[in-house]
């Protein structure tokens, strides 16, 4: 009977010593999977401090360009409005040209001078 416990015993420690065998093999897969997990948190931490800086800067030049299209666009409406008045301008102009030349022809026919005077024709326009 002694024999036989001492054989039970053999097996139950060989049993033993496969299941610390096993057992340290997923330890050590399990520290390797905790260090390339590690490293590979250590690499996207690094990449979201990295993309933090880029918006950031992203940011910073669309502010930057939006307050410049703002003063270009306030630039161009004061140019567009004095434009505007400009052009209305001109088309009075046009009109008071157009009586004053009528009112020199009158003067030049009514003088009958025998000198040459130079007309400008108002309905013709240089462009």
């Amino acid at each position: 009977m002694d024999f036989l416990a001492d054989i039970l015993l053999g097996f139950g420690a060989i049993a033993a010593a496969i299941y610390c065998f096993v057992l340290s093999r997923k330890l050590s897969k399990l520290r390797g999977l905790d260090q390339e997990l590690g490293s590979a948190i250590a690499v996207l931490s690094r990449q979201v401090d990295e993309m933090t800086r880029i918006l950031s800067l992203a940011r910073e030049t669309a502010g930057d360009a939006a307050s410049e299209l703002q003063e270009k666009t306030d630039t161009a409406t004061s140019v567009a409005d004095r434009l505007e008045f400009m052009i209305a301008a001109l088309q009075d102009v046009t009109d008071l040209e157009r009586v004053a030349d009528e009112r020199f022809e009158e003067e030049v026919e009514n003088s009958r001078s025998e000198v040459n005077v130079f007309i400008r024709n108002a309905a013709r326009k240089v462009s």
